[in-house]
């Protein structure tokens, strides 16, 4: 197999800040167990899931291009799952959850090229490829399930974060490496690693502090895509990945000591524990009741709603967002401060450091990063005693205002914010609404505050009513350098043992049996007994020589 990423259109256009996070899959470097590990847990499943799994799931294995005896190639995947409009890339363990919602958005399945150990055949906390193949994959042969993963992908790389939801993802993921490293390497550092991080996970747990969207929306994600069942609560069908792709809880997750609930936004509000079986489920009727849920709780988010409080999410996050003024102005960049009036209606905002200007997801010319590298701010809303929004005024309505250009103009908000400066020039957008005027030599003062004066330099005054819309991440991605150094803390790949190379050589000794259709009776015998005798833990080994014996 190639070391190169395998690619299709779809990923051809991924923008830059996504592609850092894809690898090459590395196929050569699987060994005889990982394979074995695969075809059992995929005989296992299959066997069993034909009868409780969504009706797209035995479809979907073919049209994805997903095999039951050897583990899928991102070239294989990539050239079946193009026929109905889908991606898989490989990436590394664990990605962020708002990347991870924009490779959905883009129509890629990300999968985690690496595979669960043999201890952790049943069920891994770690992204592995049984999950994320197997799992993920099938059912986007569903059309309706499809667009769901794409659409919540849309709304969820949108869902704005928290400082909380960075260090419970640093902390999952840095768990779900540790357990799955390999049982003859585990020590006592290593367990005593393990116990601090439950500890830390059980202390952000329990942390009180307001769900942000992303933790909502990820609860949303969770008990769907990653743990849903579809039909009815007295016998429901598997579609959620985890379930799909666990041998233990496929079959777990149907006892009636599992509580199954009506799927509902509810769902928004319950967490989870990624580290244990979860003991009550969630039943959607059909796949579009995942649409409209999803639709519903959009209407929750900043995205749509705006105003006041979706800007304030943006300053608690401490990270790269966007807000969108009713004139269509988008600004993009670190929010670290508001000014409300009486009604909580925002009336300045400013950020701090790289910003930039936009309109339909398009930097305005002249107002990225480089014009706006200290910050921007603006004060927002309607003009006193002038009835008529700047933003609808058109060139007779502003001169009868006495806004001219290259003459200096004096105006105060209903707020009492008061600007005065010399008036340069506007911009105006596609429909002809004002929203953006420049000014030099410029005061911008509230109450005692001076809020900008002469010395700042050129004022670019944002020209809007409200905050209509308020998101993470960009207008434009071109905007900013997104590309950024992986994590330190990176998914550990231990050099085998000399008794585990040992072992890796009888599973390649089996593997070439099986392909070779050599099946010497005697010679497996004997391979029985002394695998029985020198690696008693190896009941995968004996289990593959039991089957060619058979």
């Amino acid at each position: 197999m190639t070391k190169n990423i395998e690619t299709n259109p779809l990923i051809d256009r991924l923008p830059p800040h996504l592609k850092q996070f894809i690898k090459p899959q590395n196929y050569e470097l699987y060994t005889a167990q990982d394979q074995a590990v695969w075809r059992h847990v995929m005989h296992k499943n299959v066997e069993f899931l034909s009868k409780v799994a969504h009706n797209s799931y035995l479809d979907g294995l073919k049209k994805t291009g997903i095999s039951v005896d050897e583990i899928p190639s991102m070239y294989g995947m990539n050239r079946i799952l193009k026929e109905i409009g889908w991606a898989a890339v490989a990436v590394d363990g664990f990605i962020p959850p708002a990347a991870f919602m924009e490779f959905q958005a883009f129509k890629i399945l990300v999968i985690a090229a690496d595979i669960r150990k043999l201890e952790n055949i049943e069920y891994t906390p770690a992204p592995d490829i049984i999950h994320e193949a197997a799992g993920h994959a099938p059912i986007i042969a569903s059309p309706d399930y499809a667009e769901y993963l794409r659409r919540f992908g849309e709304i969820g790389s949108k869902a704005i974060s928290s400082s909380h939801d960075h260090e419970m993802y640093e902390a999952v993921r840095e768990i779900s490496i540790l357990k799955e490293i390999r049982s003859e390497q585990k020590n006592q550092t290593l367990e005593e690693k393990i116990k601090n991080a439950e500890a830390e996970i059980e202390r952000l747990q329990n942390k009180k502090v307001e769900p942000s969207e992303m933790s909502l929306i990820r609860n949303l994600h969770w008990w769907t895509v990653e743990y849903g069942l579809v039909g009815t609560l007295e016998k429901p069908k598997l579609y959620g990945a985890g379930l799909l792709s666990s041998i233990g809880e496929s079959k777990s997750c149907l006892d009636p000591a599992v509580e199954k609930r009506p799927y509902t936004i509810d769902a928004a509000y319950q967490d989870f524990d990624i580290t244990s079986k979860q003991p009550h489920l969630y039943v959607t009727p059909d796949f579009a009741h995942l649409s409209e849920v999803l639709e519903e709780f959009a209407n929750t988010m900043a995205v749509r709603k705006g105003g006041h409080r979706g800007l304030q999410k943006l300053i608690n996050s401490k990270s790269l967002g966007t807000i969108e003024l009713s004139t269509g102005l988008q600004v993009s960049g670190v929010f670290t401060r508001m000014i409300k009036n009486e009604d909580n209606e925002v009336i300045y905002f400013e950020t701090s450091g790289k910003s930039a200007l936009a309109y339909r997801e398009k930097e305005l010319i002249s107002h990225g990063v480089a014009t706006h590298n200290k910050g921007f701010l603006s004060p927002i809303g309607k003009l006193k005693g002038i009835n008529l929004a700047i933003e609808d005024m058109g060139p007779r309505d502003l001169q009868a205002y006495n806004f001219y250009d290259n003459e200096r103009i004096e105006f105060t908000y209903e707020s009492g914010i008061r600007v005065e400066g010399l008036n340069v020039t506007g911009m105006r957008n596609v429909n002809g609404k004002l929203m953006l005027i420049q000014f030099t030599d410029c005061t911008v003062t509230y109450q005692d505050e001076i809020l900008f004066s002469p010395a700042d330099g050129i004022l670019h005054l944002a020209v809007g009513k409200e905050i209509v819309s308020a998101y993470a991440g960009p207008a434009d991605y071109h905007s900013f350098d997104l590309v950024f150094h992986e994590s330190d803390d990176k998914m550990m790949k231990p050099k085998p043992s000399k008794r585990e190379q040992a072992v890796h050589g009888l599973y390649q000794k089996i593997r070439d049996y099986r392909e070779q259709d050599k099946i010497n009776e005697p010679l497996l015998q004997k391979l029985k007994v002394e695998i029985l005798e020198n690696f008693p833990e190896e009941w995968l080994l004996v289990e593959e020589i039991e089957e060619l014996l058979e």
